[in-house]
Parts: structure tokens; C-alpha cells; sequence
């Protein structure tokens, strides 16, 4: 086997009962980014256990580099007080080691030893890692002002980001990421999705949402009845050649059938005939040899349909300076989120929301879903609206002490449409609710099975409006495919918050963005969001470089302007041109002026910038040498001391640079500069 390939051979592996892989083989080679794709409970998950240990196989052989370091998306919700960026940066293991050497030898006081360890933090990044930390999390979606904030202050979607960032914080040699996308925002998706691309170790993600795939990975793993196909190319590759397969498949089955039936004729012919039996017995056997060929089983494909709305009011809504946000608790005064929103919704619509985590998305859908109440301003309902909610969290909606057919039978007594409970128990059954299901308790069915029940009591209120805040999040792609057909047959308006591109690309006709408290239409496409999107992520993380370069004390580059709209200048008014020479006269004055006070200030400074320059070059080629192997041990324990002299020097010649900008500032400052 290649030292660096990832191989799984016939692997055989049961849970309880039920056989999740039988005979599964396949190989990927350093480097590949593969997906892993199947149907809710094939075992995709389990797959993950057997890579990192946690489960043992029945039979077969796992062979992967016994160096690598394996790097996935914790599943617990941490209970800590420790800051964020704290958290995230615990993921670095290779930092934390090299932390605690370092420790360790400082209270040894042994100078080989800091002389090691300083060299490990510098391969480990120790000079940008509270940068890199908090680049993580701003393009997951956190605020400047959260990177520090306890991790316990946050609520469980938000953790699992923190989760997220402290896996990507030091991916390894093979990163593992299952369902990484179910508590991300479009704008972090569109994030992560950049940083994928730029990792270059071997990848394997499990996603339901097909453009994510369709970006970042070029194999496709399918897991289906036990077994593991692999497929040369992205998801949508994968799905044209999955059909090829199929259709060929097919054909094949269909010969054979042919080939069954002719031998079987034969056999009830001529199986009583002295003079034939030899032969039949010989077709019997040839019956028993040949490999049956399954057939292609689309039966399990989920499909379903909106009822025709009775009525589709014009306008549907009319938002009249509408505030929204949530209510302040403990006394706090009322939050306002977004403000001055004045908008129609008309029959037909389908409007995409779109905007920055935090902006007010799902904040305004909840508002006009009659959720929660408006801060300011009013909405307007036409005459017979009915509004179909799907909440982002769907036990918003469900009770989780009761069944899907409890839940079928008070929505019918309640809200309507009436229905017998032999009707709506077929009507659960076209929504995969069958038998003992409909009364299992709604807190034990998977995020998927949840998902689909609030799919179908949406259907049963036929809404003529669709408020929908992320409904594909526990979706499987045959369940997505299924909501985005019936989106689009459907009659009524549709207004869909989603980091589903897919979904968003095939449902919405128009886009509104929620952005700085205000909702302003969208004037592109969702190519033109995303490009909006990652130049957002790329000065948010130059930012964070800024501030971690000034709060070391080092020199800070010129922080880049944040993207805002371009205005045209102004014109000023003409001037003459005698006006205009006095004008620069007095300018030139002053700059002379200016530059006599403030030479001295500047030669100084100009000297704390060569010794830190110098410094900081002396400390670079200290850590190269200390970096040569067979040093002697007196040697290293010199270098050590030198490092921890050249550290302080860096240190004080950093704080004179500072202080000295300060006065020149002050001085520029005091010439009215």
C-alpha cells in the first residue's frame, strides 16, 4: 500500500442488528477531498466512528499512515466559561504542546530546552495564532465583540460553530466533517467553503446541500445497501453517472429476467421426461449459478405536493415602517433589529432573504409570521391570508411529548382544514409516517423526521403564503429535491431564508438583503451575494490580523477600508488661480514648519525601527540555527538564552516604537494636521 493512501478493505460492520457495511472497500489517495453520500441511516456516520476508532470493525482491514492526525467537528455542547478564542485556539494541539514545553522549561530554568520549545511555537504559528483563531471566527459568523465572550453565553447552534473553528484551528492530515454546514448561515457557508478549498489534506464531508459538495469535494463515496461505490468527480458528476449506472443497470435486469424465465420454462417442461432430465437438471443448476442482478428501487423516493391555496389575496402583506427585533429582558429596554421596513408582498412572489449573520433574517420572517410581535410600525394582511411557518427550530412548532398523528389531529381541530383520523393517518403516510410512527413521540424522531412532519402540517393549513426560515436543515437531497419540486408547482408566495444555494437558485425569482438594519432589494444574483460576501470575510479577517499585530505591540500595517458603496465626489467650486497658489504657499509653509518640530521625533523613530528590523532578523536566524540537528547540548542552552535576550529587546525596542508614534502623532496633531 502507498504510505499516504487511506484504504478500507471489505470491511464488515453491524449495529445491533442491522448490517451497515458488508464487504465495503475503497481508497483515497493524499490530498482528495471526497464526499460521502447515502440515504438517512445508511451508516454514513458510522463510517466516521470506524475512521477515528470510536467503533471496530466485524471484518476487513482500516489502513491509513499511523502519523496522521485526524481532525473532526466535536458533537458535545461544551459547558466552559473559557473565552471563544481561548476555546478555538485549544484546538491547535500541536500549539498547546508547544505551550507547555515551553512552560516546563522556564520552570526548569533549562535553556536547551526553551531553545526547543521556542522553535516548536515558532512551527507552530504561536505569532499569529489568536489571529488565526479569531479569523475562524468571524468567518463563522461571530462578532468582533463575541470573540472573547464565554462559551457558555452562547446558545447550541452557536457551539457547534465554536466546534467547528476549534476542528478547522488544526485540520490534520485527514479531516472528517459531518453535516458541517446544518448550523451555518449562507454567509458562513460561503466562508467555509473558500477555506475548504485552500486546505490541502485529504478530506472526507458528509452534506446534504449539493452545491457545498459540488465545491469543495472531486470524489464521491456512495453508501448504499452496504456497500461503498466510488465515483470519479463532484456530486452532480456523481448523480449523471449514478443514472448511467442505473439505466444500464436496468437494461441489464431486464435481460436477465428474459434469461430466468427461458430457463425456468424449460425446466417445468421437460423436468418429468426421462430423456430431458439430464438437461433440465443442468438449467436448474445454471439457474442456481447465476448472479442475480438487483433491480433499480425507486420506490423509497420521498415526493410530495402544496395544495391549490383557495384564495391568494393581493396585496398578501404591505409592511408600513415596520420595526422589528425582540423584546428586552430583566428591564432591558426592546431591541430593534431592523427598522423602517416598507414592503408588499404580492400574490406569486418568490423572494429570497439573504444578509450577514446577526442582520435580522429569521427575525423579521418570525415577526411576519405572527411569531412575535412587531417593535414598531404595522403589518397589513390581505383579506384571507393564511400563513404556512416553518420555523429554523422546528420544536418551535412541535410538542415534544406527543406523536405526528396528536400533532395531525389538533392542527385539523384548530386551524383547519377538518379531517377523520383514518384520513389523517394516510396523509402522515405520504410524509414516510407509517404504523407504530404515528404515535411515537415527536422528541425522539431524528432532525429529519421532524422536518418532514412540519413539512406536512404545512400542507394540511394550505397556506397561500410560505414563510419558510431554513427548512432544509435536517433534510436529506432526496427529501430537498422533493420541497424544491413542490416550491415550484406551488401557487401561493413563497419567502425562504436558506443557506441551501440549490434551493434558493431553483425557488427565488427576486432577493432581498437585510443588511445594517434595513431591507433594500438585492440587485443581482446569488453568484453576485457570494463574491459580496467573501470580500466581507476577507477585510474582517485582515482587520483581526491589525488588531493582533497592535495589541503585541508590533507595528500595524495600514488597515484596508471596509467595502462600502461607491458616491460620486461632489464637485468643488471653481477656484482662480491666484487663490490656489496662495493656497499652496501657506500649505508648503506649514509642512516646513511642521517638519522642523517634529525631526527630532522622527530620526528617533527611524532608529527603533532598524533595531527592531535588525532584531527582529537576529531572532529569525537564531531560530534557524537552533533548528539544525546534532547542536550540542552547551551550544543550545547558549542559543536559548540568547533567544529569551533577543525576545526582550524585541519587547522594549517594540513599546519606544509605540511611544514615539504616540508624540509624533501629537505633535502633527498640535500643527493642525
Amino acid at each position: 500500500m502507498h504510505a499516504a493512501m487511506l484504504q478500507l478493505k471489505n470491511i464488515s460492520l453491524r449495529r445491533g442488528t442491522k448490517l451497515v457495511l458488508d464487504g465495503a472497500s475503497f481508497t483515497l489517495q493524499p490530498g482528495e477531498k471526497a464526499s460521502l453520500v447515502g440515504r438517512n441511516g445508511a451508516g454514513k456516520s458510522s463510517l466516521f466512528s470506524l475512521l477515528t476508532h470510536r467503533l471496530q470493525a466485524d471484518a476487513g482491514d482500516v489502513e491509513m499512515p499511523p502519523r496522521w492526525r485526524i481532525a473532526e467537528v466535536a458533537q458535545d455542547m461544551p459547558e466552559t466559561d473559557q473565552g471563544a478564542t481561548d476555546f478555538v485556539l485549544e484546538g491547535d494541539l500541536q500549539l498547546m504542546a508547544a505551550r507547555a514545553a515551553l512552560a516546563a522549561a522556564e520552570a526548569a530554568d533549562d535553556g536547551h530546552a526553551i531553545g526547543d520549545a521556542h522553535v516548536a511555537l515558532a512551527e507552530a504559528g504561536e505569532f499569529d495564532a489568536v489571529a488565526r483563531a479569531q479569523a475562524l471566527l468571524l468567518g463563522l459568523g461571530f462578532s468582533m465583540g463575541q470573540v472573547d465572550a464565554p462559551v457558555n453565553s452562547f446558545s447550541g447552534g452557536w457551539r457547534m460553530r465554536l466546534q467547528l473553528a476549534r476542528a478547522l484551528m488544526f485540520p490534520g492530515d485527514l479531516l472528517l466533517l459531518d453535516e458541517p454546514t446544518n448550523h451555518l448561515d449562507l454567509d458562513a457557508l460561503v466562508w467555509l467553503e473558500a477555506w475548504l478549498k485552500r486546505y490541502d489534506g485529504t478530506m472526507l464531508v458528509i452534506s446534504h446541500d449539493r452545491e457545498f459538495l459540488d465545491a469543495i469535494t472531486q470524489v464521491t463515496l456512495h453508501l448504499d445497501e452496504a456497500k461503498i461505490n466510488r465515483y470519479g468527480g463532484n456530486y452532480t458528476s456523481f448523480e449523471s453517472m449514478r443514472a448511467e449506472r442505473m439505466l444500464q443497470q436496468q437494461a441489464a435486469f431486464g435481460r436477465q429476467q428474459e434469461k430466468v424465465a427461458q430457463l425456468q420454462r424449460f425446466i417445468d417442461r421437460f423436468k418429468a421426461k426421462a430423456s430431458k432430465a439430464k438437461q433440465a437438471q443442468s438449467r436448474v443448476k445454471a439457474l442456481a449459478r447465476m448472479e442475480k442482478i438487483a433491480p433499480v428501487l425507486t420506490s423509497a423516493d420521498f415526493q410530495f405536493e402544496f395544495r391549490e391555496p383557495l384564495s391568494l389575496p393581493n396585496p398578501m402583506l404591505v409592511m408600513n415602517e415596520l420595526e422589528v427585533g425582540y423584546a428586552g429582558q430583566d428591564g432591558e429596554p426592546d431591541k430593534v433589529i431592523v427598522r423602517n421596513v416598507n414592503r408588499s408582498v404580492l400574490p406569486g412572489e418568490r423572494i429570497g432573504i439573504l444578509g450577514a449573520n446577526g442582520q435580522g433574517k429569521s427575525t423579521l420572517v418570525k415577526t411576519l409570521a405572527r411569531a412575535q410581535a412587531a417593535m414598531g410600525g404595522h403589518v397589513l394582511e390581505g383579506k384571507g391570508l393564511a400563513i404556512g411557518y416553518f420555523a429554523q427550530q422546528e420544536m418551535d412548532v412541535l410538542r415534544p411529548d406527543e406523536g405526528p398523528l396528536a400533532h395531525m389531529v389538533r392542527l385539523a381541530r384548530e386551524q383547519g382544514p377538518a379531517g377523520r383520523e383514518q384520513e389523517l393517518r394516510d396523509f402522515l403516510g405520504r410524509f414516510r409516517f407509517t404504523g407504530e410512527m404515528v404515535g411515537q413521540a415527536v422528541g425522539s424522531l431524528s432532525g429529519g423526521e421532524k422536518a418532514r412532519l412540519v413539512l406536512a402540517m404545512l400542507v394540511w393549513q394550505r397556506p397561500n403564503l410560505l414563510l419558510l426560515d431554513e427548512p432544509t436543515n435536517h433534510l436529506d437531497l432526496t427529501t430537498r429535491e422533493a420541497l424544491s419540486m413542490a416550491l415550484n408547482e406551488y401557487e401561493g408566495t413563497v419567502m425562504l431564508v436558506s443557506h441551501d444555494r440549490a434551493l434558493l437558485r431553483e425557488v427565488c425569482d427576486e432577493f432581498w438583503l437585510v443588511t445594517k438594519g434595513r431591507v433594500e432589494p438585492f440587485d443581482g444574483d446569488l453568484d453576485d451575494y457570494q463574491k459580496w460576501l467573501l470580500d466581507q470575510s476577507r477585510e474582517a479577517a485582515r482587520a483581526a490580523r491589525e488588531r493582533d499585530r497592535a495589541a503585541r505591540g508590533g507595528p500595524a500595517a495600514t488597515p484596508a477600508p471596509a467595502p462600502v458603496a461607491v458616491v460620486a465626489p461632489t464637485p468643488a467650486p471653481a477656484e482662480s488661480g491666484a487663490t490656489r497658489r496662495d493656497d499652496r504657499k501657506a500649505t508648503a509653509a506649514n509642512r516646513q514648519k511642521q517638519a522642523e518640530r517634529t525631526r527630532p521625533v522622527r530620526k528617533a523613530l527611524t532608529e527603533a525601527e532598524t533595531r527592531l528590523a535588525q532584531a527582529q532578523k537576529d531572532h529569525a536566524v537564531l531560530l534557524q540555527d537552533m533548528a539544525a540537528p546534532d547542536v550540542p547540548p552547551a551550544r543550545r542552552a547558549e542559543q536559548g538564552r540568547q533567544l529569551k535576550q533577543l525576545d526582550e529587546l524585541i519587547e522594549s525596542t517594540e513599546q519606544r516604537w509605540l511611544e514615539l508614534t504616540e508624540e509624533l502623532e501629537q505633535l502633527q496633531a498640535g500643527d493642525g494636521s
